[in-house]
């Protein structure tokens, strides 16, 4: 349920920085009769209609290259029949007038489906109406046909522009009331376009963090801590300062446990421009108290993570009893898998701009989070995040990539409070050493599996165990075990159809910032799953594809809720009927990628195919790979996606998430971060390489044909690579590596 109100121009001004039109819609959420009809509510964005007839419309969501700023106008313009030509998008500000503006979970179509297109539906029947008494008839004469309205018996025409300053004195009618169109009728939901601010990006005109001048600005270049809540013990800048354009030297504060989002402290050196500061650092000596994530290692981690799974845990969804059989050896597999930690590796490296100027601090910057970075800022500053968030000015700008990682703000309260210490604009710039070596990790995980195959090629009395190091350890260093959220990413919401079952997870500490990574929890796990049922398949003596049909079962709908997984969501859309877990759609793909693959064929001497599947953020996704192995030598020869995402608003967007989803699951099977004394080893692409293009294959994304409700996009097509190329490994070999990466035994 949601209300389209109409704004006051002056204050959406003052609130939000942006300019409207004549006629200025935003669409909120439903709170009831007493819900204000004014900024400051939970608006989620606004169309705007000019007395020119330009309608503009503000991106809510952050533009990362996924192009959200493209799908939500391309909804909103066809339903309220604007000629594509004449939208203008807008990036919003942070501001909590818009609502939710947290871009990430592949949430922003799939949870807002309908509500954006009634902004839409809303504006077209309020010009109808305007239309209407402007020539004395019946609103059903008239019909909103390519930007304007047209009276159906005489033919004559009005334009949206003519039509805006009268529709805005009109009633807003509910927006529950207004019809959608018929998908049938949809003119741009489900066509392709230029992504909006194309010309800008390929042209160099795009305006990224780094790109942010401000007169009398400083940028400064940080050394942090190379351990995890380490601190500074002492520092010597005199030779930093004699490097020309140095300016200051500041030491930032040291920051404890609980981490949040928040800086990790170091010193900064601030220059008149970027080259000094980097120079200037470089002089610093800097001696530490590394604190006590300092024996961290990799090596040792590993095992204790692989022994936490090899024993019994803690359940978190059970069926039967697993513990009461007695294997049969002959028909039993058993399975550790490991993934190492990951870093985001986005092309652009953080950075953000801060000034604090009378009683505001205005930042420009990338954010996945804007409204928290606004918070965060308030606290730094010692404003009360409940009053004061309107005193920050929180400018996003488009991003070069994400992934997860700009979804905390640390860059941005680190020129926050350089800012304060200066009284200047500050630039923070990140190095890509500086982002390598001081990120949000994606978990370095183990998944335990153990089954028995059945008579009829099926498996039973399965046992899976998942332990890792926890995001939720930042917020609170008591955690120790995965939650439900989790748990939910392809390991206890398993949709197989199993009479005997144990999903367990056991307790370990966290000694690196985990932060979300494209996908999350559904890498390891779906790697894993992936890879064991190709094993159950090879012991079964059956294809892969037709284990995955025979452990999928019957075509039905899956609630792992009501089967004892306790808390599951449904990626946040549990107990909606459109967005049930059907296990035809996941067989479906599965087929479809075979088949469009041509994954049963034979192959040659040396080469194999592997395929996999997982369900994710409410998507389904098969992928097939086919690989040729000589010796040591890996060569990927295709790689396929097929997805099911429901109704697809932008195909071509779908087609490219799906190919970097391919490219970024081949990085992981090649690169590792690793720890050493608890610092990162690794720090730029030479020893954290992401495939290039000599390495990257060509690629097949295969879209299924769906009018199901709109599932995420972003991150679905991620989890069933890496186990696809795996298992196409082992095909090609009879190599069955568990151990990631795979460059661990081969070359790529």
């Amino acid at each position: 349920m949601v209300n389209v109100v109409q704004l006051d121009r002056r204050r959406l001004f003052k609130t939000t920085g942006l300019i409207g039109g004549a006629l200025v819609l935003g669409v909120q959420p439903s709170l009831g009769a007493a819900a204000p009809a004014t900024m400051g509510s939970a608006l989620t964005l606004f169309v705007s209609i000019a007395t020119d007839g330009r309608v503009t419309i503000a991106s809510h969501r952050a533009e990362m290259g996924q192009g959200i700023s493209t799908s939500t106008p391309q909804m909103i313009a066809d339903e309220l029949e604007a000629d594509w030509d004449k939208v203008e998008v807008v990036l919003a500000p942070g501001n909590s007038g818009f609502g939710d503006q947290s871009t990430g979970g592949s949430a922003s179509i799939r949870e807002y489906y309908e509500d954006i297109r009634r902004a839409g539906a809303v504006a077209r029947e309020m010009l109808k109406q305007a239309a209407a008494e402007q020539w004395g008839v019946a609103v059903s004469e008239v019909a909103a046909k390519d930007h304007g309205v047209v009276h159906k018996v005489s033919g004559k025409t009005l334009g949206f522009g003519e039509l805006a300053a009268k529709a805005a004195k009109l009633p807003v009618p509910d927006a529950e009331s207004v019809t959608l169109k018929n998908p049938a009728d949809f003119k741009y939901i489900g066509k392709d376009f230029g992504i909006r601010f194309q010309d800008q990006i390929v042209t160099g005109r795009a305006k990224y963090a780094q790109d942010i001048q401000r007169e009398g600005m400083l940028v400064a270049s940080i050394e942090r801590p190379p351990v995890v809540l380490g601190k500074v013990k002492s520092f010597d800048a005199s030779e930093a300062k004699k490097v020309p354009g140095v300016v200051d030297v500041v030491r930032l504060k040291d920051r404890g446990a609980p981490m949040n989002t928040r800086p990790v402290g170091g010193v900064a050196v601030l220059a008149t421009n970027t080259w000094a500061a980097h120079e200037g650092r470089k002089k610093l000596k800097v001696t530490w108290d590394l604190g006590p994530n300092a024996s961290h290692n990799t090596d040792s981690y590993t095992q204790e993570l692989i022994a936490g799974v090899e024993k019994q845990g803690i359940a978190v969804r059970a069926a039967g009893d697993v513990y009461a059989h007695k294997y049969d050896a002959a028909n039993t597999v058993e399975a550790t898998y490991v993934v190492p930690y990951h870093h985001h590796m986005m092309m652009e490296t953080p950075s953000a701009t801060a000034w604090l100027e009378g009683d505001k601090c205005v930042v420009w910057t990338g954010s996945q989070t804007p409204q928290w970075g606004q918070a965060l800022i308030c606290q730094e500053l010692g404003w009360d995040p409940k009053k004061d968030t309107g005193r920050v000015e929180f400018n996003q700008v488009l991003m070069g990539g994400a992934f997860g990682r700009k979804g905390k703000n640390d860059f941005a309260i680190e020129a926050v409070e350089l800012t304060k210490a200066t009284g200047k604009p500050v630039k923070v710039v990140w190095t890509r050493e500086d982002d390598v070596k001081h990120g949000f990790y994606h978990s370095i995980a183990a998944n335990y599996f153990k089954a028995e195959v059945t008579p009829k090629k099926s498996a039973d009395f399965w046992v899976q165990r998942v332990l890792h190091p926890q995001i939720g350890w930042i917020f609170n260093p008591e955690t120790d075990q995965p939650d439900t959220g989790n748990l939910s990413q392809n390991f206890a919401d398993l949709p197989f159809q199993l009479d005997n079952l144990s999903c367990e997870t056991n307790k370990v500490k966290t000694h690196l910032r985990i932060g979300w990574f494209r996908a999350v929890q559904n890498i390891h796990n779906a790697f894993a799953r992936g890879c064991f049922v190709d094993e159950l398949a090879e012991k079964a003596g059956i294809s892969t594809a037709q284990m995955w049909y025979n452990l999928i079962g019957e075509d039905r709908t899956v609630d792992p809720g009501a089967e004892g997984f306790e808390g599951w969501s449904n990626y946040g859309q549990n107990p909606k009927p459109q967005y049930a877990l059907k296990t035809a759609r996941m067989k479906h793909v599965i087929r479809e990628v075979v088949r469009l693959s041509g994954a049963d064929k034979a192959a040659a001497d040396n080469e194999g195919w592997g395929i996999a599947y997982a369900t994710s953020f409410n998507s389904y996704v098969a992928a097939a790979t086919k690989v040729r192995v000589v010796g040591k030598k890996l060569t990927v020869l295709e790689m396929h996606t097929a997805i099911d995402t429901g109704t697809v608003i932008t195909p071509d967007r779908v087609k490219s998430q799906m190919e970097g989803a391919m490219i970024m699951g081949l990085s992981l099977a090649i690169s590792e971060i690793t720890v050493r004394d608890g610092a990162i080893v690794q720090g730029n692409f030479h020893d954290y390489p992401v495939a290039r293009m000599p390495q990257v294959p060509p690629l097949h994304a295969h879209i299924i044909a769906s009018d199901e409700a709109p599932g995420g996009v972003g991150e679905p097509g991620l989890p069933p690579v890496l186990p696809s190329l795996v298992n196409a490994i082992y095909h090609a070999s009879g190599r069955r590596l568990r151990h990631m990466p795979v460059t661990r035994e081969l070359e790529v």
